[in-house]
């Protein structure tokens, strides 16, 4: 097995995130999200709890409706069902995240 490097050509989304599949295993979701200078508004209510770090840029996420600045190395857990969304993404440097995903035992990953 080759070690791949998390800062090789991440993808440059134009508008929102783009996300990749580091590792999917049972019910064990590993991704790289990056984002534009322009976060899709949407709320997510996932089913699935979420730990995100902030890894590269600056922003600040809406985490059951309070505002949750972060910078490189922050983290957070988000559980599910918690509404969040990004509401800011600094473009210099771009915003690169590393999230794990865990869903419920016995379900099928989205």
């Amino acid at each position: 097995m080759n070690p791949v490097n998390f800062f090789a050509n991440p993808p440059i989304p134009v508008s929102g995130e783009s996300c990749e599949d580091l590792w999917r295993q049972a019910n064990l979701r590993v991704e790289r999200i990056s984002s534009s200078a322009t976060p899709d508004p949407g709320l997510y209510d996932q089913e699935q709890d979420e730990w995100v770090m902030l890894v590269e840029g600056r922003a600040v996420l809406e985490v059951a409706g309070r505002r949750v600045p972060l910078g490189p190395g922050d983290y957070l857990v988000i559980p599910a069902h918690t509404p969040h969304r990004v509401l800011e993404t600094h473009p210099e440097p771009r915003c690169l995240w590393l999230a794990v995903h865990l869903y419920p035992a016995g379900t099928a990953q989205a």
